[in-house]
Order: C-alpha cells, then structure tokens, then sequence
C-alpha cells in the first residue's frame, strides 16, 4: 500500500516530508482552500507530485501543471469526463475522486473506469475535501470494479490496523493530510513518519 501526503505547500516542511520518501505528494490549487499553493516550492520533490484541482479549467491546469512539473492531476470536483480524458491525451495520469457517505456511486464510476487511472474516495461534505471527517470505510468491500483507488478522509495513526483489515485487492494508497497537520498546510513530520513506518 502507497502513501499519499496531500496539502503541502511549505518549502521547508516539504523538504522535511521528502526525507521520509512518501509515493505521493498532493498539492492545492483551490482558492478557497486553506492549503492553496501560490508559489512554486524552492526544493527538489523526489515523490510523484500531484495537483489537486476543483472545477478548474483545462488550460488553468495545463499551466499550473508545467509551472509546477506535476505528474498527475486529481480532480476533486464535478468535472466532466471530457476533461479527464484530455488530461489523459495530455499525458497525465489521473484521479478522479467520488465524495461518498454511505454507498459509493457505482454507475458514475463506471462510466470513468476506462476514462482514468485511480479513483479517489473522500468524505462528502459542504465543501471540497479537507474535513477530517471518516466515511463508513465498510461500504468499500463491495467495490468490485478493476480501477485501483487512494482512501482518504480523517485518516489517522490509529486506522492503519482497520484499513489493513479492509483487504481489498484495488486500495492503492492511503491519501493523508488534515489529521497529520500542526496548522493547514504544514504537517507533523514525526507523525507522518510514525504512520509510514507502521504502513
């Protein structure tokens, strides 16, 4: 299982994050966000790097991704398939993400399953990510679909043993961020690298 750190924007916090090798880092470009990244970080970042985008449009995207050399792009929004799939002629791999309660929205995904590379699954809340917030992570032994996904939502040290537990073939990576925080946008190191050695 990969792991995924979502929200950096500090350059020094993210040099201190590459010291502990994660798969994964996630940036924001939402505005509204508390983690919204402006400026380029001034260090080398050896994980695969990823823009977070909501409802963003594509030559946003495309500039956003050159400016920052970003490997992968999620979308956290309600973006069309169409948008997905150019990403994907652009050369990017993508993740869509489904905001889900208590049932995951099995047709809607379907109809991605050729159109992306990973799904996302997130917290439904008022607003785009970021809450904190857990999901009834037992709706997901029903995912039968050949799409690998990242988890995420509220996770935290202690739920490394019931994500374990889970043992579904297609969970790819555990997304963290919010629970992992000293203040949005700048992580708890220490405890980041307690999670990674217990994954």
């Amino acid at each position: 299982m990969k792991l995924k750190v979502c929200g950096m924007r500090e350059t020094e916090n993210i040099r201190e994050l590459m010291a502990l090798e994660p798969d994964f880092m996630g940036m924001i470009f939402y505005p509204k966000s508390s983690r919204y990244v402006s400026e380029v970080p001034q260090t080398d970042i050896s994980a695969t790097k990823i823009g977070v985008f909501v409802n963003e449009d594509i030559t946003v995207i495309q500039r956003k991704a050159e400016q920052f050399g970003f490997d992968m792009i999620q979308l956290h929004g309600d973006e069309p398939i169409g948008q997905a799939s150019i990403l994907k002629s652009l050369g990017f791999r993508v993740i869509r993400v489904f905001s889900v309660t208590d049932s995951l929205p099995m047709e809607q995904m379907k109809a991605y399953e050729n159109e992306v590379d990973f799904f996302l699954f997130d917290t439904k809340t008022p607003k785009y990510g970021g809450s904190g917030e857990k999901f009834d992570w037992s709706i997901l032994k029903g995912y039968n679909l050949k799409t690998p996904f990242f988890l995420s939502g509220g996770i935290d040290l202690e739920d490394l043993e019931t994500i374990k537990q889970l043992n579904i073939p297609q969970l790819y990576a555990v997304d963290i961020n919010s629970r992992f925080e000293k203040e949005p946008g700048v992580k708890d190191i220490e405890k980041i690298k307690a999670f990674k050695q217990q994954l």
